[in-house]
């Protein structure tokens, strides 16, 4: 796997290989002179520091990375091939009775629509299945812009086109009109339904290769693919994407070695159609919501791809997910500033994740597995120790000394370069920058993750600039607002006790 073709769509190759080189050099130069200013009592026992504490927890946290990079590798290199190469053999017999293709836009500019319509015509014509795209549409526009672009094209007479209007009250609602389009078929058992964002881009071969892996995976009951991205974008904001790209990749070789994704990418997913068309997915999409112990019921407006996810789980299916099967997105960010907009999106991410772990985890190990089981719990606690060490280091370095400040920042630069590697070996370039936005996304993420931890009824979309709206009365509103920011205070006093004592903490050595 590469990201060669996103690259060559930047048009300049061997300058980026220069800068990288260039910036790498720069990188390591100053982690090295860093360390050559450390004294060396830093390191010595019996000296007052906070390494030791502060060590037990990086172990535990590094050690799950490791676990997780071994675990992709094993996926990349032997488990998936292996099975891709008995796929490639099945021949006609993988092919499903009919493929659905629905695209759900809203709101984005015509050039990006424009190019998603015509990869998904192209991916219906080469795949050779009897196919129907089913377009869940708002805007008159690009009805006719699909239109247009169809009598281009004008397939073949086994593939059809099937417009579904829709009113703009969001991407659920878009989602469950071209589910209940597709159940009017009947499709049977062998059926797939591709769910494909507005701003995703099929690469060729998709399709083909899903229905190969369904067939080889009876148990499957959706599966998503691998993306790469191109952003409309400053320098920052697109190396920014592409690592959270990258590390989303590894991630899902790990989890995909267990059949068990942690969530079904709303840019592009593939489900069994017999899955979707049942009333109680379409329900589980469309209307979704959980119960807080301390807000009371909290709909859903984003994390439609959470919705799904669980709907398949809940039902006994396994998830997967296809390295070689790759989409291209088209990241519009929010705002031009990589602050505001890394801010924004972290909020609908990490809230969409938090706000589906509970009940998750109450699914128990015998329909995650212990390995899946483990690491949504794990997710509770990530924020915390995310931030552990850089306030006990913050600390210690106004108690003690300034140098360990810096001891902790080298020790970072170091083993975020390590990450990097581990991301080159999984496939992906890797820029200087990554690992200073590696250690970005830990600290500032982890401090999103806890204001969503609580305060969960907090939701928008990014692009369409709906908020969710709350049917309380004033005083519920104003006591679940209040609640919040007493327990959010309160995790953070006892947050900040815990790192003054570990901070101070004198050596064993002593």
């Amino acid at each position: 796997m590469n990201d060669e073709f996103t690259e060559s769509r930047d048009g300049w190759p061997a300058l980026q290989a220069w800068w990288d080189a260039a910036g790498w050099l720069m990188l390591l130069g100053g982690l090295g002179c860093m360390a050559l200013l450390l004294p060396s009592y830093t390191l010595q026992p019996g000296e007052p520091h906070f390494l030791i504490a502060v060590g037990f927890v990086g172990l535990w946290r590094y050690a799950l990375r490791a676990i997780h990079f071994a675990r992709a590798m094993w996926f990349l290199y032997v488990s998936y091939p292996r099975l891709r190469e008995r796929a490639e053999r099945t021949g006609s017999a993988a092919d499903p009775s009919h493929a659905y293709f629905m695209v759900t836009s809203f709101r984005i500019d015509v050039e990006t629509t424009a190019s998603v319509y015509r990869a998904v015509i192209e991916q219906a014509i080469d795949c050779g299945y009897p196919s129907t795209i089913v377009a869940s549409i708002v805007e008159y526009g690009d009805e006719l812009l699909f239109r247009a672009l169809w009598e281009s094209y004008n397939p073949p007479e086994h593939i059809k086109l099937r417009i579904v209007r829709i009113p703009g009250t969001g991407k659920r609602d878009g989602l469950a009109f071209g589910f209940r389009a597709i159940a009017r078929d009947t499709p049977d058992h062998t059926a797939l339904v591709a769910v494909i964002d507005g701003d995703s881009v099929l690469m060729p071969g998709v399709m083909r290769k899903s229905a190969q892996m369904f067939h080889m995976l009876p148990k499957v009951g959706a599966l998503t693919t691998n993306e790469y991205c191109k952003v409309l974008g400053s320098r920052a904001m697109s190396e920014w994407h592409k690592l959270r790209f990258a590390e989303r990749h590894l991630n899902m070789c790990s989890m995909a070695l267990s059949h068990r994704v942690l969530t079904l990418t709303g840019r592009m997913s593939v489900f069994r159609a017999h899955i979707v068309t049942q009333a109680s997915f379409i329900a589980d999409v469309e209307n979704d919501s959980t119960m807080h112990w301390r807000l009371g019921r909290v709909k859903f407006l984003t994390g439609d791809d959470k919705s799904s996810w669980f709907s398949v789980v809940r039902h006994g299916w396994e998830t997967f997910y296809l390295p070689d099967a790759v989409i291209q997105t088209i990241e519009h960010p929010p705002n031009p500033s990589l602050l505001q907009s890394s801010r924004q999106l972290m909020f609908r991410w990490y809230g969409n994740s938090l706000r589906q772990n509970s009940r998750a985890r109450n699914l128990g190990p015998h329909k995650l597995g212990w390995f899946t089981y483990y690491v949504l719990q794990d997710q509770r606690v990530q924020m915390w120790t995310g931030l552990l060490g850089l306030s006990a280091s913050l600390v210690a370095s106004v108690r003690f000394s300034f140098y360990y400040l810096m001891l902790y920042l080298v020790w970072i630069g170091i083993t975020r370069c390590l990450m990097c590697l581990m991301l080159l070996l999984a496939g992906h370039r890797v820029g200087p920058s990554y690992p200073i936005l590696m250690y970005y996304n830990q600290v500032f993420g982890s401090l999103i993750k806890i204001v969503v931890l609580f305060f969960p009824d907090r939701q928008s979309w990014t692009r369409q600039k709906t908020k969710l709206a709350s049917n309380l009365d004033p005083f519920h509103t104003r006591f679940n607002a209040l609640s919040s920011q007493i327990m959010l205070f309160s995790a953070c006093s006892v947050f900040a006790a815990i790192v003054m004592i570990i901070a101070t903490l004198k050596s064993p050595f002593n």
